[in-house]
C-alpha cells in the first residue's frame, strides 16, 4: 500500500534524481541518506490519518513569548 499522494511520490523521485545529480558521488550517500529519511517521516505521518489530521491543521492560540536561541 502506498502512502505517500501521486504528487509527493512526484516529488520525492525528482527530489531523488536532483540529489544524486548535485555532485553527490557514490563514495558519499549522506545527501542520499538525509532525503529518504525526510521521505519516510512524511509517509509516517500520512499514514497516521490522526496525525495528519493534526499536521495539516494551522495553529491556534498563543504560544507564548519565544525566548532567544543560544547555540
Amino acid at each position: 500500500m502506498a502512502v505517500l499522494p501521486d504528487e509527493d511520490v512526484d516529488q520525492l523521485l525528482a527530489e531523488l534524481i536532483t540529489v544524486a545529480q548535485d555532485g553527490t558521488s557514490l563514495e558519499d550517500l549522506t545527501h542520499i541518506a538525509v532525503l529518504l529519511t525526510q521521505w519516510r517521516n512524511t509517509a509516517e505521518v500520512h499514514a497516521d490519518p490522526v496525525l495528519l489530521d493534526h499536521v495539516g491543521r494551522a495553529p491556534s492560540g498563543d504560544f507564548g513569548p519565544a525566548s532567544p536561541h543560544l547555540g
